[in-house]
């Protein structure tokens, strides 16, 4: 991906759901911290006016005419259900709160069995779980430890020797059995329920970043922020016998973070449940369903999926993808694979989902991308040409712990790097721009390889590697730029290195935002000046990367600020340079050839004349980590930014932030001819569009592009990379038209021969 890379919290799995909205924004300075609880969060045992008694007051067993075993202090129904009937006022019952708890402890005793968190007991069994697997020690699972001191005779499942993973599985489908059909099992035993939608007590933050190549999570936008407000995260529809779930309930709450579905007759699960995301606990206990749907694998954020006393033969490959799952529930399946019975028993759940991940079998490639043509001219006297742009996602950013839904094998840099080579030479574009690529791939792989297709390259890697050994180096990732040799010829090339050339401009000289913000950053620019070998025409083409951080977004805008500066800088001085005099290509000897064939002879043309640096057609292609509504998107599209944009906060960089940013190039992004465009980067958590091909509009226009893959095979790719897609990033691929000019090309001596254009055409 670009320097950053989705992954997940693995921390202590959270059972039960808070009714507050869990995304925050990132803490500003100068804003509260949140303590975790709001003006007026009541606990369970304060009572008030608005609320039902506490635990312990002598009204809270109201319904203890109901209860089997009322001579015991709130005890519950078989064990199961209780009486802690703490419901929202006015709401449905699939709405009420639940709270997190990174561990339920289960004793013997029996007392107060409903379900709690926080420390509270639940069934008297020891029940912890954590980020790094299940407990290392092994709990009391002796009968007189079971839930009512006795060992459950019906309902079994069987006498393996128990160990810890297994013996969890007992537990919790001994105690969902007993909790038998009664409606809303788990809101009903929810021991806090807010009465407050949108509130939180505590929070999952979705919109931290950390260092390079960690992790990427997308800020919410104020819009955003207030649409999960109000929205509910956790449904509660176990117990009412449905036979079946309408699709619009995964369309209507796309922010469900729990699901339960306990107890009903449901013979199906519809593949829409690949929409929920955000799911992270899945109950489809207790009813008749024999299959799962392969979208299961899309809900990769799922720490808890019970499929409890069903009638599955078989488990889809795709719960491979569920790389955060702590527990899978697959006990009282009577008629599933023996062989997965006897796995789960005996390694657990983490070590059952890595084994459906590398044991899955390659699925079936999509369909090609749709060839997107916008302009339908046969005019052959306009020149085109093609450029392939793709961060490839380094060797050393690719690693099971950031990409934990990829199988190992499909990870690793020998399947990657073949795939994209593949790509690169199928796809066979006249110029390549690549990103992460390191020095020792680029010289010992992607330089010779491509040689062979007629590729010639320009490599620069981050700036850091001039400060290391030879030895160390070696995987500094960079951006490279290849040209077919045979159409262009290369003029020039030039490095920017954003760093470097902030510390030149006298109006940044003792900025401390410079220093502190800027000079950490070692990202960079590639330029090279081509000229087409039998037009003359002239290109100007830009590779870069920028900063990934959210935190950063001002450096993003100071980077494409000093970029767009040395480009207009570098346009002007290419506009005054003499024709090209020598641009025959190097010939073998006919006999020195691999075919023995002589070669098709390219006539040159004459070099065309550009009177100022805006006639020369330019493309700046690269991961610009940015997205539409970013400083950066808005810089480089409009010709400007004022200083007090957002994005460049209250941070100083000499006129930049004093008189603002601008470019005198009008520049358009290619993709944005179409009207659907729905990512470049694709991972579980981030699908946004931050890979741009920005051209000249006064002389390029795009005559056709690549479009998105196969959306009937996206249904079941959690993120990329995966077998078919060796990045996380889809490469952009674009079809350029050189607008003509109102001015006679003028022709020049050269010493190849005629001034006038001859020969074949492209």
């Amino acid at each position: 991906m670009a320097d950053a890379f989705n992954r997940y919290n693995t921390g202590g799995q959270p059972y039960f759901y808070q009714p507050q909205h869990t995304r925050t924004l990132n803490h500003r300075n100068g804003s509260p911290i949140s303590s975790g609880r709001g003006l007026f969060q009541p606990n369970a045992d304060t009572p008030s006016p608005n609320r039902s008694p506490g635990t312990h007051s002598p009204a809270h067993n109201q319904f203890g005419m109901f209860n089997t075993h009322n001579h015991r202090q709130n005890h519950l129904l078989s064990g199961g259900a209780g009486h802690n009937y703490q419901t929202q006022m006015g709401l449905h019952k699939g709405f009420q709160g639940q709270n997190h708890a990174n561990s339920h402890h289960m004793n013997g005793q029996n007392q107060d069995h409903s379900i709690v968190g926080h420390g509270s007991a639940f069934g008297n069994h020891q029940y912890t779980n954590s980020g790094s697997g299940l407990s290392a020690s092994t709990p009391h699972y002796a009968p007189a430890h079971l839930q009512n001191g006795n060992a459950d005779q019906s309902g079994g499942l069987g006498n393996p020797a128990p160990n810890e993973h297994w013996a969890e599985q007992e537990a919790e489908y001994n105690r969902l059995l007993k909790a038998g059909d009664k409606p809303h099992f788990y809101a009903r035993n929810s021991p806090h329920v807010s009465r407050f939608p949108g509130t939180s007590q505590s929070s999952i933050t979705r919109s931290t970043d950390v260092e390079e190549h960690g992790e990427r999570r997308r800020t919410l936008t104020a819009s955003e922020e207030a649409d999960d407000a109000g929205s509910w995260d956790a449904l509660d529809l176990g117990g009412h016998g449905l036979k079946s779930m309408g699709s619009s309930l995964f369309r209507h709450y796309p922010n469900l973070r729990k699901m339960y579905f306990n107890h009903n007759k449901l013979s199906w699960l519809p593949g829409e449940v690949g929409n929920l995301r955000n799911l992270t606990v899945l109950d489809l206990s207790f009813n008749k369903l024999e299959s799962l749907p392969a979208e299961i694998g899309m809900l990769t954020n799922l720490k808890k999926l019970l499929v409890y006393g069903n009638e599955l033969r078989e488990l889809p490959y795709e719960i491979g993808s569920l790389y955060q799952l702590e527990v899978l529930g697959i006990a009282g399946n009577h008629m599933l694979r023996p062989e997965y019975m006897e796995r789960m028993r005996e390694h657990g759940t983490r070590e059952f989902v890595r084994f459906l991940r590398e044991n899955a079998p390659i699925p079936a490639p999509p369909m090609d991308r749709e060839w997107i043509q916008l302009i339908d001219d046969p005019d052959a006297e306009h020149e085109k040409f093609t450029i392939h742009s793709w961060n490839t996602l380094c060797d050393r950013a690719a690693t099971q712990a950031q990409y934990g839904y990829t199988p190992s094998q499909a990870l690793s840099w020998d399947h990657r790097r073949g795939t994209i080579l593949d790509e690169l030479t199928n796809r066979n574009a006249d110029i390549l721009t690549l990103q992460e690529i390191d020095i020792e791939n680029y010289n010992e792989y992607f330089r010779p390889n491509l040689a062979q297709e007629d590729y010639k390259g320009i490599f620069w890697p981050k700036s850091r590697a001039q400060t290391m050994g030879d030895k160390e180096s070696k995987i500094v990732d960079g951006c490279a730029i290849f040209y077919k040799n045979k159409k262009f010829i290369l003029l020039d090339k030039q490095l920017i290195v954003f760093s470097r050339e902030a510390l030149q401009r006298p109006d940044m000289k003792g900025e401390h935002d410079v220093y502190n913000r800027v000079m950490p950053r070692d990202h960079i620019a590639v330029v090279a000046l081509l000229e087409n070998r039998v037009t003359g025409s002239r290109l100007i083409v830009v590779n870069t990367h920028l900063a990934w951080e959210g935190w950063f977004a001002d450096v993003k805008v100071f980077q494409v600020g000093i970029l767009l500066d040395q480009i207009s800088k570098l346009a002007e001085t290419y506009a005054k340079w003499p024709p090209c005099k020598d641009k025959e290509l190097f010939k073998f000897a006919n006999e020195d050839r691999a075919d023995g064939l002589p070669e098709a002879r390219i006539e040159p043309g004459p070099s065309l004349k550009y009177d100022s640096a805006l006639q020369i057609p330019l493309v700046i292609c690269g991961d610009f980590n940015s997205m539409a509504n970013s400083g950066v998107h808005d810089l480089i599209t409009t010709g400007s930014l004022p200083p007090t944009h957002p994005d460049l906060g209250t941070q100083k960089y000499g006129d930049f932030t004093r008189i603002g940013m601008s470019h005198p190039f009008s520049l358009k992004s290619a993709y944005a001819n179409i009207s659907s465009w729905p990512w470049t980067n694709y991972t579980p958590d981030f699908r946004e569009v931050i890979d741009y091909a920005w051209y000249s509009t006064n002389s390029l226009q795009v005559s056709a592009l690549l479009g998105e893959v196969d959306p009937e095979y996206m249904r079941t790719v959690p993120g990329f990379p995966n077998w078919q897609h060796p990045s996380d990033h889809l490469a952009l691929y674009v079809e350029f038209q050189v607008k003509g000019r109102k001015e006679a090309r003028k022709a020049v001596e050269a010493d190849f021969g005629p001034s006038s254009r001859q020969g074949s055409r492209h």
